[in-house]
């Protein structure tokens, strides 16, 4: 039988939306695993408050926001469609698209089961191991029973039954979605977490050139006016929202401050909260703490003159 322009184009777009989906919130349910069960050995350590996986959770929800409301659409209108011209379930392209979503589900359950006992392997805590194994048993399996009735023709004689486990699973994934907002925040809170990035790594920047100015000077500049030089093309930072100039204050022959004015809190255990950018401090700083309060926070530092010499005239490191 040959297959119309529209239903080509509904078939297709149906196992691209659920190819998408699937891997979307497999992912966004991994991380989820990953927040609410750290592990420092899996995760690795990120100074400066690096939120490893803030980026991976944002696009997986991102993706099914829009992917997912497109393959309940296609779903739909390719079962009605099948409901009033049965002849069409024996159109051999639609067979192979369901052998073919039969065949991805069980390769990505064999495929993430391998990187999940590598990993267990590595050292991931148990718990962590044990919940992603039951995210993919229960989405790439749950995608896999599904076509294998779907190729019976269960859905076409059993109408309500589908409409309901299409409901139970778009609850599931808006209840994912809806979950994302509580551990990453909400985009006003995403963009706060971006201007403190922006703030620290300006202050670190900052940091590092008053460190190299005493070491060429041997003395603390006494604004930060003074760090500017149109040689290297160095200009000193502000404040990214207000654009006003960052504090600087000169407490003692080896000491400053430094202060900025945050819109959150920091969580104390990496100097910050939330997808903060992987920069260093400069000078060497990288043991000194960012960790900040909302509102106006300062930051004292000291210059060590054996970790950070004086440089002398005709010498170079």
């Amino acid at each position: 039988m040959k297959l119309p322009p529209r239903d080509f184009f509904l078939n297709i777009g149906a196992m691209i939306a659920l190819y998408v989906s699937a891997v979307s919130l497999i992912t966004l349910l991994f991380q989820y695993v990953n927040v609410l069960f750290p592990d420092p050995i899996a995760d690795g350590y990120f100074y400066g408050g690096y939120d490893p996986h803030s980026g991976a959770i944002r696009f997986a929800m991102a993706s099914l926001i829009i992917v997912f409301p497109l393959y309940i659409f296609f779903m739909r209108r390719v079962q009605q469609d099948l409901r009033h011209h049965p002849e069409k379930r024996e159109g051999g392209l639609r067979k192979w698209l369901i052998y073919i979503a039969l065949f991805v589900a069980g390769v990505t359950m064999a495929g993430d089961l391998v990187a999940l006992i590598n990993t267990f392997l590595s050292g991931e805590l148990t718990t962590r191991f044990l919940l992603k194994v039951i995210v993919v048993f229960v989405v790439a399996g749950g995608a896999f029973w599904y076509y294998l009735h779907d190729l019976r023709g269960t859905w076409e004689r059993r109408e309500r039954e589908s409409k309901l486990i299409g409901a139970v699973v778009s609850v599931a994934v808006l209840i994912s979605i809806v979950s994302g907002f509580f551990i990453i925040g909400s985009p006003g809170t995403q963009r706060s977490l971006r201007m403190d990035t922006q703030r620290i790594n300006d202050l670190q920047s900052i940091q590092g050139n008053v460190v190299s100015y005493w070491q060429e000077k041997e003395e603390l500049p006494v604004a930060l006016e003074n760090l500017e030089d149109p040689l290297v093309g160095y200009v000193v930072p502000v404040d990214p929202d207000t654009k006003e100039a960052y504090e600087y204050e000169r407490t003692g022959p080896l000491s400053f401050r430094l202060c900025a004015v945050f819109e959150l809190e920091s969580d104390g255990r990496h100097g910050g909260r939330g997808e903060y950018s992987m920069a260093y401090p400069m000078g060497g700083m990288v043991a000194e703490s960012w960790a900040h309060a909302p509102g106006r926070t300062c930051f004292d530092r000291t210059i060590d003159p054996e970790r950070f010499p004086a440089r002398k005239p005709g010498v170079t490191f």
